[in-house]
């Protein structure tokens, strides 16, 4: 059962119809955790709203999908249901029913261990992988990367310690 309830949309304050409005507008769906984050817009648009800028940025450093599994990798190394949840719907757009048994490119392999190790321990990420990843991608890259992982973490966290409800989608 979630510890904050969802904001009504119908009882919204207009602060808060606008910042759904123009999260609509860029084609964004409003999900559980959102509403649940639209108690406060501010807090909104700095989880949510900046979160997407910064991953437009990874997918147009290392594509979508790669983006994508980096990210799904994350949301699996920190159990979280809701980001699990809707990273497996889109995996399942790229034909993906079992991201364990899959066959990545050498990029994804890498980026998903990148992701898996900054959920599991940011003070122990392996300096090998480290170094792979900076002569791949570059500093750029990395500043982005982590920047993403850093949000995914927090949005994780923030589901998880506020047991927002899960979508079945």
């Amino acid at each position: 059962m979630p510890r904050i309830s969802k904001i009504n949309l119908e009882t919204a304050s207009p602060e808060v119809k606008r910042a759904i409005d123009a999260h609509i507008a860029q084609g964004y769906r409003v999900t559980n955790e959102k509403l649940t984050l639209l108690h406060n817009v501010p807090c909104f648009e700095a989880l949510e709203v900046q979160s997407y800028a910064v991953d437009r940025e990874l997918a147009r450093l290392v594509g979508q999908r790669a983006a994508d599994f980096f990210e799904y990798a994350i949301s699996l190394e920190n159990d979280c249901l809701v980001c699990s949840t809707y990273f497996g719907k889109l995996l399942r757009k790229y034909g993906i029913t079992d991201f364990d048994a899959f066959s990545f490119t050498q990029e994804e392999e890498l980026l998903i261990a990148y992701g898996r190790a900054i959920a599991k321990n940011p003070k122990q990420v392996p300096e090998d992988l480290f170094q792979q990843l900076l002569a791949r991608f570059g500093e750029e890259t990395l500043v982005v990367l982590t920047t993403m992982g850093v949000f995914m973490i927090a949005n994780n966290y923030f589901n998880d310690i506020l047991q927002v409800e899960s979508e079945q989608i």
